[in-house]
């Protein structure tokens, strides 16, 4: 699928396209250095590598060590840290680690998240809840509170948010993951206006469901390839898109109020 050409309703979202990190310089992936969070599988595992590979430095964090372990080992040269996003004081103390060893950092990618199954119905942990959504939205709400400031100073800066498809359309069996990435997409948008006079870019990537471990391993097999999201999502990247979608998360993004309640209805009639 050719890459989407996007739409500029309005004149900030033309002049924030023409800004730094946009363009010809978005079209040039090598050169920056990118912090991502939840590097370790998935999405943030395959970014990593095409950044790594296009020739920026890369900075990945995450919670299991082992994964990190196996970064360094397929991809020399990037650097990682072990964190739990969940706590704020893990957050400053990851910034501040940053900064001080990477001080051209100039791309911010947030892309951790969990996603686990509810029954609303049943009482549960609210600890367990909480941690999910402190990953999944507070996290990347402080972390670019945090980062901004810094960001600010470099030449070409950008903030990557990785939101889903589930932000538009949910998946009523993951109430709490579908409800931060709606926020998180809510959250996107207005960063993006109120960062419309700053050289900082901000993109949203929207992935579908993915064949990765997201919910556990073997819980997303059925689901497209995560190499075939990749390919499309880093089209789009490089042609300037800041609103990068793909399947299920372009159609369910691009829908009308309708056509949203249709496909609820259709995803959820058997669950």
């Amino acid at each position: 699928m050719p890459p989407r050409v996007p739409c500029y309703c309005h004149a900030t979202d033309r002049q924030a396209h023409m800004r730094g990190w946009q363009t010809a310089d978005i079209m040039e992936l090598a050169g920056h250095t990118v912090l991502i969070t939840g590097g370790g599988s998935g999405i943030g595992r395959a970014l990593s590598g095409r950044f790594a590979e296009a020739g920026s430095s890369v900075v990945v964090c995450g919670r299991r060590e082992s994964k990190l372990r196996e970064i360094e080992t397929a991809l020399p040269g990037v650097r990682t840290r072990a964190c739990d996003l969940s706590t704020a004081a893990a957050r400053v103390e990851l910034v501040e680690w940053v900064i001080r060893e990477f001080p051209q950092l100039d791309v911010l990618v947030n892309n951790a998240g969990v996603q686990r199954r509810i029954d609303l119905t049943a009482p549960e942990s609210w600890e367990h809840t909480h941690e999910e959504i402190a990953i999944n939205f507070e996290a990347q709400v402080h972390l670019c509170s945090l980062l901004i400031p810094y960001l600010r100073t470099q030449q070409h800066p950008a903030i990557v948010n990785v939101t889903s498809g589930l932000a538009f359309v949910p998946l009523a069996a993951v109430p709490v993951y579908c409800a931060t990435k709606a926020a998180f997409h809510s959250f996107t948008l207005s960063l993006r206006r109120q960062l419309a006079a700053t050289p900082i870019a901000v993109v949203e990537v929207a992935p579908p469901a993915l064949n990765t471990d997201l919910g556990g391993p073997g819980t997303h097999t059925q689901f497209m390839a995560l190499d075939e999201f990749i390919e499309a999502a880093m089209a789009q990247l490089e042609a300037g898109s800041e609103e990068i979608t793909y399947g299920f998360s372009e159609q369910a993004a691009a829908a009308s109020g309708k056509e949203r309640a249709q496909i609820f209805e259709r995803m959820n009639a058997s669950r």
